[in-house]
């Protein structure tokens, strides 16, 4: 199965551009429809405060919230018409505590949705939000755009960060279309001995035999962290290899309502500069 209908995230932040760029690219190359989601806050006024806001204030706060988003829009449906692209354009009024829940809504009806990282400079726990619900919450595999950008989209060169478990199972199967596209996909397995019964007797040759036959061209290679954080590791060796998209299962529960990301989920999150699909 191909990848025929995408999502991406839009919003009025500089980085959307380029996250926005990356799914325009993704469309044309798989001939997919692709939709653009902005998400608008409801004003929100702390209840701690005391004050009473009259409703006319808090109408014209949502209105021009309002007007900004759709003119985020239409800029974004301008940049894809460019490039040759028809964009639909969706938004939603939502609570800004409920981004999260709202995209992966939306994102449930598609193959892949396209979000972008945090830029840190930013500080924008909105696309937090967004880029841990794209994934976790969705049932569907995300594309996480680095705020810096996208290399090569489709990917010449991809690496599956491989451990043997569900979740990376999930990515492998949900990013197919993508292997198959790919010039060279690299499997990676970190600290094979630390995985335990996850793994065959050769780590990462039965992933490998197994994308062979569905021909892809397919290399297997072990490395040791040898103290470093599993995500720097897949990091650094993407790095090295020339890797235009890594591929890995995403971890993660949720505990008293907050998300706790499994380390080197986190660390790719945090520190890819390079895009990574994550399926959970």
């Amino acid at each position: 199965m191909g990848l025929k209908d995408l999502l991406v995230h839009i919003d009025d932040k500089p980085n959307s551009d380029k996250r926005l760029d990356a799914a325009v690219a993704l469309a044309l190359a798989c001939d997919a429809h692709l939709a653009g989601l902005l998400l608008v806050a409801e004003p929100y006024v702390p209840a701690a405060i005391g004050v009473s806001i009259p409703s006319a204030i808090l109408d014209e706060q949502r209105a021009a919230a309002m007007k900004r988003g759709e003119a985020a829009l239409e800029r974004a449906g301008k940049r894809a018409e460019q490039a040759g692209c028809r964009l639909e354009l969706r938004h939603e009024l939502v609570l800004a505590d409920d981004f999260g829940t709202a995209f992966a809504r939306q994102a449930r009806h598609a193959d892949l949705s396209i979000v972008g990282q945090a830029d840190p400079a930013e500080g924008d726990v909105d696309a937090e939000l967004v880029v841990e619900a794209s994934f976790l919450d969705s049932g569907r595999p995300s594309l996480v755009i680095p705020y810096i950008g996208a290399r090569q989209l489709p990917p010449k060169r991809v690496l599956v960060a491989w451990d043997g478990s569900r979740e990376a199972a999930r990515a492998v199967g949900d990013a197919m279309p993508l292997l198959r596209m790919a010039d060279d996909v690299l499997v990676l397995v970190v600290d094979p001995a630390k995985l335990k019964g996850r793994l065959g007797e050769q780590p990462g040759a039965d992933l490998g035999e197994h994308l062979a036959r569905h021909g892809v061209r397919v290399e297997v290679r072990t490395a040791a962290s040898g103290g470093q954080a599993v995500g720097d590791v897949i990091i650094g060796q993407a790095s090295d290899a020339g890797i235009d998209l890594v591929v890995m299962g995403g971890y993660g529960h949720s505990r008293l309502r907050e998300l706790v990301l499994g380390g080197a989920t986190q660390s790719l999150l945090d520190h890819m500069p390079i895009p990574v699909l994550m399926a959970h």
